[in-house]
């Protein structure tokens, strides 16, 4: 924790720059109107995917804060893709190895305590992502209660967080090369995220839903009213104790380079 704190409190400060920032720019948009908001709709579909926009009202607080929560998640799964990797990996690629392995501890102990440093990482980011899209709601959008669907949202976002967190873990642990989890993390998390562009784009790729978390919360659907489906979230939960499972697995039973 002490050691990824500066990273942390740079993660907490961004999330919060992009929402209160971006809400900001809410007010323009709610100025201009109906007009805004045609212009906008008569964007091609592909580049409202692409910036987080498509589906949504812009002239309404909830529909602006639903394509913000677009940038957030993403923020999110970077952070959470890049920890996992990256705390696992810590020792071997500082040459610490020998100091930490050499004690009597066992390597569970080891990777469970970096785990639940990761875990609480992930909590705080989603706790500043959550307090940040409360203030800018209140600083912008007065007009609309939307407490009770941004904590929903947060919470999607939060198992969201772990699948990729222990996706990133399990890489490190198992990877011959922990040095290359990093990177091997990020490109998992880029084609999850590229993946669920390509649904959102065609219309009709719904079976590949289950393939890419960033389906797993429908922000149209919870902004609406609609809650969160129950089987994204179980799934999201599945993958992170299995995804958990093999980080210990494979860091148990690996080489540890020196």
């Amino acid at each position: 924790m002490k050691a990824s704190r500066k990273g942390l409190i740079i993660w907490c400060v961004g999330v919060f720059l992009l929402m209160v920032a971006g809400m900001n720019k809410y007010e323009v948009l709610k100025g201009g109107g109906q007009a805004t908001s045609d212009l906008l709709n008569k964007m091609p579909k592909s580049l409202q995917v692409i910036f987080g926009t498509s589906g949504f009202d812009l002239t309404t607080g909830s529909g602006y804060y639903g394509a913000m929560y677009f940038y957030v998640l993403l923020m999110a799964a970077v952070h959470a893709s890049m920890l996992g990797a990256t705390i696992i990996a810590k020792e071997e690629r500082d040459k610490t190895s020998e100091f930490l392995f050499a004690k009597p501890v066992t390597r569970e102990a080891v990777i469970g305590g970096k785990l639940l440093a990761g875990f609480a990482q992930v909590l705080l980011f989603n706790a500043a992502s959550w307090l940040s899209s409360l203030m800018g709601m209140a600083l912008y959008a007065k007009e609309e209660a939307a407490g009770g669907k941004i904590a929903q949202l947060m919470l999607g976002m939060l198992l969201i967080q772990l699948v990729f967190l222990t996706a990133g873990a399990w890489l490190a642990a198992a990877s011959r090369q922990p040095k290359q989890a990093v990177a091997g993390s990020a490109g998992l998390m880029l084609a999850t995220f590229l993946i669920s562009l390509l649904i959102e784009i065609s219309g009709k790729l719904d079976a590949l839903k289950a393939l890419t978390p960033f389906q797993y919360v429908d922000a149209h659907r919870v902004l609406d009213g609609g809650g969160l489906l129950a089987w994204p979230l179980l799934l999201a939960a599945a993958l992170s104790a299995l995804f958990l499972l093999a980080a210990f697995r494979g860091f148990r039973r690996r080489d540890i380079r020196v």
